[in-house]
């Protein structure tokens, strides 16, 4: 035995002690991730278990490469040789990969995170803001492990930046299209007219729905016929958009028809019904509420009445305008008027005598 070992070159021994140097990091990295998972458990502190849960794939792979890179530096130092160009770059961009792994997955968790977190506190849930700064974080790991890796290849980032300088005159040209909508999807994240969940309409495109997803060159929405609506985020820029999920109030506006024989009934029905509307809990008593005797149609005449409910759901609104609507029936039942029908009169006049 003592041969063999005496038989083991100081190169190989080097080796085998990068190795089990590796293998008891790694061994001792997943007790670690383990000792803190169980301490971040009894936290309220969501971060703590999203960065955890970030390190524990990306770590792991990150220590065998760095053992392989530091074994294979030895062996070329014991050959008194410089490590090749090729291994080189191959640590730099695995190196770099693995951090960008690291944030990608720390982003992805830390979107999830967020969401329970909230959900779990009862607190209003705004996945635009959530989804967007995901997303601008995404494209900021994208670009720097790109700038990294580039930087690594022997590339000068100055001369490639310049060179996008020029030839982002050209690509916007070709692209303005999918830049106006990349542009137009930033300012949605930005000035948030809309979120997910809400309903928007566009009096100037006749466009209506529900939105589904924001992305950073259209956005979906479902509209009440079910389809599904694809919009480029740069029509967006100019319109006119109504976002009917924070309305405070719906307006009732109806114009209500009596018979003319029903006019010295009309001053008592609208003292009733006003009555009735601000009796209402349904009814906001303090916007504005009108019951007047308004105009002479001309088979009837026109009640105008105007109220706002705070039930600004389309099913809840339309329960409380049924009942608001039933309610005048009856007060204008009570005092003995009648809703007038179209009507006209004709006066025949007897045909006088043929003069003889």
């Amino acid at each position: 035995m003592n041969g063999l070992l005496a038989e083991i070159s100081p190169h190989h021994w080097s080796l085998i002690l990068v190795f089990s140097a590796t293998l008891a990091a790694h061994f001792l990295t997943g007790i670690a991730l383990r000792r803190f998972e169980r301490i971040s458990a009894g936290t309220s502190n969501i971060w703590d278990d999203v960065v955890l849960e970030a390190a524990r794939k990306p770590l792991p792979v990150l220590i065998w490469l760095s053992g392989i890179f530091v074994a294979a530096y030895v062996h070329y130092d014991s050959l008194q040789q410089a490590l090749p160009v090729l291994l080189v770059h191959a640590r730099t961009i695995s190196l770099t990969l693995c951090v960008a792994w690291f944030f990608f997955v720390l982003i992805r968790q830390g979107v999830d995170g967020v969401r329970a977190h909230q959900i779990g506190q009862g607190q209003e849930l705004d996945l635009t803001t959530i989804h967007g700064i995901a997303k601008v974080a995404r494209i900021t790991v994208v670009v720097l492990t790109g700038l990294v890796i580039i930087q690594s290849l022997g590339f000068s980032i100055s001369g490639v930046l310049a060179f996008g300088g020029v030839g982002g005159i050209a690509i916007g040209f070709a692209a303005k299209d999918f830049l106006a909508n990349l542009l137009g999807g930033l300012m949605l994240h930005l000035d948030r007219p809309f979120k997910l969940g809400e309903s928007i309409r566009s009096p100037d495109k006749q466009l209506e729905g529900q939105v589904e997803y924001i992305g950073w060159r259209q956005t979906a929405l479902r509209s009440r016929n079910m389809d599904m609506i694809y919009v480029p985020n740069s029509v967006f820029n100019s319109i006119v958009l109504v976002n009917l999920s924070r309305r405070s109030h719906r307006r009732i506006e109806e114009t209500i028809g009596l018979r003319y024989e029903d006019l010295p009934q009309i001053e008592a029905i609208c003292a009733e019904a006003r009555a009735m509307l601000l009796s209402r809990p349904d009814i906001d008593s303090s916007k504005e509420v009108i019951v007047s005797f308004n105009s002479y149609g001309e088979s009837s005449l026109n009640l105008m009445v105007q109220a706002y409910t705070s039930s600004i759901d389309g099913v809840r609104f339309s329960e409380s305008k049924q009942s608001v609507l039933l309610a005048i029936a009856e007060i204008v039942a009570r005092h003995g008027a009648d809703f007038a029908f179209p009507t006209r009169t004709i006066n025949l006049v007897p045909p006088t005598e043929q003069v003889k």
